[in-house]
């Protein structure tokens, strides 16, 4: 599979045009481990964004600074309708700032919750919308590795579009030490330390569509040892008894194509043409999906689509030891702006592999490990 990302990172000038200031913040929509997400307002364009706001010390303290500066240096280059595309990012002393597109239909766990499972006609659509975002990923290079509910996000047609990219990599042939991801969802390569390529996404589109079908993921269990016994004790199979009312075998056998637990045997693994073309999928109006031209089967009310915990506070889990005015050089170069005109594409290799970190993020993390182990 060709990387034609692996070429490319993104020059920015003015690295301190933007400011907080610039934005009129209205609510709450959402929260993560490091901040809240706002709904906000560009003042001078009017434009309506979601607005990750990130306390720079949670970042170090959970040992993050990898993954946000991963996000914004791969979001820099990629930009499609089916993935939730970056507009800003900026910093002040205390905080990051990552402008998104303002997705109103909220993620798809907090929808799965209200209905439990969806009907065919809905998860096929689903399933459509998320391999024409992973068929961009996957051609430019790039695998996600997070793909789940709660990275899956409406827009107000009712089309899925795939966010987070903290932990999403460009394609390399080592990469056995990564076992990034949520278990659950996770392939068995990957919780097996293996070298591991596109196949573990869509192996995490089995589970998601197997869950739709179900109601629960095919694997379970209370923590990942426990997932992955499940995992390698038996090769989950959807037989025609297992088959809901209303569900078609066709689907069933897609579903179990992408569960295989072996790369080389799962669909997928040869890309996502392979995917495209199964027979559940085969006859999808592709061109239409792609132009947004055809209606959701499921479309979410203009509110009430966010979950209302979102307001509550986080443990204070900051690590005493960090202060602030050491970690101001971790976050360098985090910024970004799409209107600038002085936005251009370098020649140079993009650094986004664990080994290439800065080496100040790499001592700083060091020190953490070594005050955990006393």
């Amino acid at each position: 599979m060709g990387n034609t990302l692996d070429q490319k990172e993104e020059k920015l000038a003015h690295p301190t045009s933007l400011h907080k200031n610039d934005f009129t913040f209205h609510y709450v929509i959402g929260k993560g481990g490091f901040g809240r997400v706002w709904k906000v307002e560009m003042k001078k364009t009017h434009q309506i964004l979601a607005m990750k706001e990130m306390l720079k010390i949670r970042v170090v303290s959970k040992r993050s600074v990898y993954s946000v500066m991963n996000e914004r240096r791969l979001l820099s280059i990629l930009k499609h309708p089916f993935i939730v595309n970056m507009q800003y990012a900026f910093q002040d002393k205390d905080n990051l700032y990552l402008g998104m597109d303002l997705m109103i239909g909220g993620d798809l766990r907090f929808h799965l919750g209200r209905v439990r499972r969806f009907t065919e006609e809905e998860t096929r659509f689903f399933v459509a919308c998320i391999v024409t975002g992973l068929e961009y990923l996957h051609v430019n290079g790039v695998i996600h590795r997070d793909i789940k509910p709660e990275n899956l996000v409406f827009d107000n047609k009712g089309y899925l579009r795939i966010t987070d990219f903290g932990i999403a990599k460009v394609l390399t042939p080592e990469n056995f030490r990564d076992t990034s991801g949520t278990p659950g969802y996770m392939a068995p390569e990957v919780m097996c330390r293996e070298n591991h390529g596109i196949a573990v996404d869509y192996f995490a589109l089995g589970v998601l569509t197997y869950e739709f079908m179900i109601g629960r993921r095919p694997y379970s269990g209370r923590n990942r040892k426990e997932i992955k016994d499940s995992m390698m004790s038996r090769q989950v199979q959807l037989k025609k008894s297992d088959v809901p009312t209303g569900w078609s075998m066709e689907a069933a056998d897609f579903i179990n194509k992408l569960l295989q637990r072996k790369p080389e045997n799962r669909l997928g693994n040869n890309g996502p043409s392979e995917v495209k073309n199964h027979l559940w999928l085969r006859d999808f109006q592709w061109k239409k999906l792609l132009e947004k031209s055809l209606d959701a089967p499921y479309v979410c009310l203009s509110e009430d689509n966010y979950d209302p915990r979102v307001n509550n506070d986080w443990k204070d889990d900051i690590d005493p030891a960090i202060r602030q005015n050491s970690i101001e050089e971790l976050f360098e170069g985090y910024f970004f702006d799409a209107r600038s005109p002085q936005r251009k594409v370098s020649d140079e290799k993009i650094q986004l592999q664990r080994g290439e970190e800065s080496t100040v993020q790499i001592r700083y993390q060091d020190n953490v490990r070594r005050r955990d182990d006393i």
